[in-house]
């Protein structure tokens, strides 16, 4: 009984390990894709063009 629960901890620690890995490169490649940077550009402009002027 011992014996496989180990190896369930063991499985499920290196899946985990492994899908955040996986996560993180696909997270990177997305946000570094050239033909996503007009879009990035354009989110991060935008919150500076919206401005009405101080808050009062």
């Amino acid at each position: 009984m011992d014996l496989e629960h180990d190896k369930l901890v063991w499985f499920s620690k290196s899946f985990g390990l492994f899908y955040l890995i996986a996560l993180s490169i696909i997270i990177l490649v997305y946000a570094y894709w050239p033909s996503n940077r007009k879009a990035f550009d354009n989110a991060a402009k935008s919150v500076l063009h919206n401005e009405d002027g101080p808050w009062r």
